[in-house]
């Protein structure tokens, strides 16, 4: 095909953080590439950017060389400059990781050797300098993290889409994808209004719907996406806590327990718990969608991991059905909290990659494919890390273009890494 034959270069599907991010670091590090991305929504950042805590990761959390170790140490700092000089939202507050009983004290002090490997400023509390950071909070130990803070992510998604376009980029909202078809060529896709656009190279960021999307392109992305819902409740106290309160979390599981949450306007929100949600979209459970349950129903990994795990499950149902339940498990932290503190606030859902072994995808997924890149998962801490992913996933997505022949300066030249 000639080159006016193509729509564009690098076609992106999914306008959450790593999509737009993707397409921001296309526009940056190979300038003249055509670059559209397509969201199905009327926004940008609608689901799991627009829908966590908006905390910003330190990285003491990931195992050192991981991927996401090493997006979110380097990511968070340049997220602080990102912010500064665009003028969205952002505080490097600290916060507190806390041990309530004996039996985490090894895993705390497991983080604190963690936390100097990666070069970060950790430092070890007792009981009395728990309360000197927050005098509500209890615990045995804690752990003090420097680095970790808060943000606007719909704000910095909102802005990647704006610089996007300054470049000369589409974004285009209300396109939902329903047919891609791979040729020699690259890849044409087709929107539920008609519209078909032929690119290249196909970026894949579709998040909860991310392994979908790839067998639409017919790859075999090895991992089935099982939503969980996390569900939060905004604190009508907010003077009870000043910063960030996080338990210790379980190494069994990549979620990393209630926690307690002051965010950049200054309002505290508690949560989430990890309950199975019963749509890909499902921010309630009234939320059902039969195909999409019966495709994590029919996926052996979703299986493994209910046989497991099924007391872990069942305890965070018990505190997803009953607030005096949830309420309990955050008096762990914060004894002073009652159940008429906590006010229901919007949930998110986790896009959870799982192995058809039962094994819960721990690090960012990329895989690629002729003329598709697919990131497959991308949970916490992607949004902290989103500016050296999209770097990431846009060399990809440059290189992939350049081997349906085309050249793209900044990949020859060597920029682009």
């Amino acid at each position: 095909m000639t080159h006016a034959a193509y729509d564009c270069d690098v076609l992106v599907i999914g306008g959450g953080i790593v999509g737009l991010s993707t397409a921001y670091a296309i526009t940056r590090t190979a300038p003249g590439t055509r670059v559209t991305v397509l969201e199905k929504e009327r926004g940008p950042a609608r689901h799991q950017t627009g829908r966590n805590s908006g905390v910003v990761h330190s990285g003491i959390y990931y195992r050192p060389g991981s991927l996401k170790a090493r997006y979110a140490l380097r990511g968070s700092a340049e997220l602080a400059d990102f912010c500064a000089e665009h003028g969205i939202a952002h505080a490097v507050t600290g916060k507190l990781i806390v041990a309530t009983e004996r039996s985490e004290l090894p895993r705390l002090h497991g983080l604190v050797q963690r936390g100097r490997e990666h070069g970060l400023p950790v430092r070890e509390l007792g009981p009395a300098q728990i309360a000197e950071y927050e005098p509500d909070v209890r615990g045995l130990a804690a752990i003090r993290v420097g680095t970790t803070g808060v943000c606007d992510f719909t704000a910095v998604a909102t802005r990647f889409a704006t610089e996007i376009t300054a470049s000369g980029g589409l974004v285009r909202y209300g396109a939902k994808v329903t047919a891609i078809d791979r040729r020699p060529w690259g890849v044409a896709v087709r929107t539920a209004d008609g519209v078909v656009v032929r690119a290249r190279t196909l970026v894949n960021c579709a998040g909860l719907h991310s392994d979908r999307v790839a067998r639409l392109a017919g790859d075999d992305p090895g991992v089935r996406i099982v939503p969980f819902r996390g569900e939060y409740y905004e604190l009508a106290r907010p003077e009870l806590v000043r910063g960030l309160v996080y338990p210790v979390p379980d190494p069994a599981f990549p979620f990393l327990g209630v926690h307690l949450t002051r965010g950049f306007d200054g309002s505290v929100h508690i949560g989430p718990n990890a309950v199975p949600a019963l749509a890909r979209e499902g921010y309630g459970w009234p939320d059902v969608h039969p195909a999409e349950l019966l495709s994590t129903l029919s996926w052996p990994g979703a299986w493994r991991i209910a046989r497991r795990h099924w007391r872990y499950g069942a305890g965070e149902v018990h505190r997803s059905l009953s607030r005096s339940a949830f309420t309990r498990a955050v008096q762990r932290l914060l004894p002073a909290v009652t159940e008429e503190d906590l006010r229901p606030s919007a949930a998110g859902v986790r896009a959870q990659a799982v192995l058809r072994d039962g094994t819960l995808v721990d690090d960012f997924l990329i895989r690629e494919a002729p003329h598709t890149v697919h990131v497959l998962n991308a949970p916490s801490p992607a949004a902290t890390a989103s500016l050296p992913i999209g770097r990431e996933v846009a060399r990809r997505a440059l290189l992939r273009a350049r081997g349906a022949g085309w050249r793209p300066p900044a990949v020859e030249s060597g920029h682009c890494v």
